[in-house]
């Protein structure tokens, strides 16, 4: 007989299982490791979205922003201005009759003068001249670039090279030139190889550096990267280090140009037979002071016609090089 309790055969309440309950499983967590979402009350708000990011001002326009370049028409328009303003105040102190113009005609002509004498300046073979003067600059630049880039490039890569240079280059270019003009002429006569290295040595103490500057300038990882790849030194300045010069050594030459139209004149004062500067001589001898005024302008406006040709080949050949 076994001891029962009476509540063991009671039966279950109608409508409950008689099967043990399961147990119930636990939520999964979600990305954020909160339980999964339940369904969404057809009478819930949607949650309010975040407030969009106000927008972020635009670039301050070129005139109100340090050192930011203008378009270029507006710079064209800007220096002609410029120059509008001072071929007014020119025309203002030499008006009228030589009597009451502000500034005598003998000092400075009126651009009416200087501007009209262009025909009697032709007659003077002003081409054949300026060329004279063009292959001389060209010849004396070129000497100061084949030898001042050669040392400069020497010098930028070792320091011993330019440790022995530097001396003379400082010594060239701190003495004036017109110093060392009648030592030109005991070394080198008074006939075009005197001219021609006139310019040479005036251009290329100014090369030589410009060269150690922009072999200096080349960042050392490039330097590294080629020595990791097993170059040797030679190999690299000779792919690594002068043609990522370059560029500043054309900007150098360019200026150079400009520098050398200055300083032949003063070599063309010695036995002069043609130039530019012999124009200047015997206009001045002659009293043609308004066509003197006159080559004064000629003389800029080839300087400017060589810089911005030499700039247009240049950003041809070095578009990556968005300064120039």
């Amino acid at each position: 007989m076994t001891d029962e309790s009476p509540q063991a055969h009671k039966p279950a309440p109608a409508g409950r299982s008689t099967e043990p309950a399961k147990p119930v499983p636990a939520a999964k967590p979600g990305r954020q490791g909160t339980t999964a979402a339940l369904p969404k009350d057809p009478g819930a708000k949607a949650p309010a979205t975040a407030a969009p990011a106000p927008e972020q001002p635009g670039a301050p326009p070129w005139w109100r922003t340090l050192r930011a370049d203008a378009p270029l028409l507006v710079r064209v328009a800007i220096g002609l201005a410029a120059l509008g303003v001072l071929g007014v105040v020119w025309w203002f102190v030499t008006r009228g009759d030589p009597t009451e113009a502000i500034v005598s005609p003998a000092k400075l002509k009126s651009p009416g003068q200087v501007f009209g004498s262009f025909a009697a300046l032709l007659e003077r073979d002003l081409v054949g001249n300026i060329l004279a003067t063009l292959w001389r600059v060209l010849v004396g630049v070129g000497l100061g670039a084949l030898v001042g880039i050669g040392l400069g490039v020497g010098a930028g890569s070792y320091r011993s090279v330019a440790a022995a240079i530097n001396p003379a280059v400082i010594f060239l270019r701190s003495v004036p030139m017109g110093a060392l003009l009648p030592f030109t002429i005991y070394w080198f006569g008074i006939y075009e190889t005197q001219k021609s290295m006139f310019i040479f040595l005036a251009v290329v103490p100014f090369v030589f550096s410009d060269t150690v500057k922009a072999i200096s300038a080349v960042p050392q990882r490039y330097v590294e990267t080629a020595q990791t790849l097993g170059a040797s030194r030679f190999q690299i300045i000779r792919k690594v280090l002068f043609p990522l010069a370059v560029p500043d050594i054309v900007t150098s030459l360019r200026f150079q140009f400009g520098l050398a139209l200055g300083y032949i004149t003063l070599a063309e004062a010695i036995n002069p037979t043609a130039g530019i500067g012999f124009l200047l001589n015997s206009g001045e001898r002659e009293g043609h002071l308004e066509q003197n005024y006159l080559l004064l302008f000629i003389i800029a406006l080839i300087a400017l016609g060589i810089d911005l040709g030499i700039r247009f080949f240049q950003r041809g050949l070095f578009h990556y090089r968005k300064d120039l």
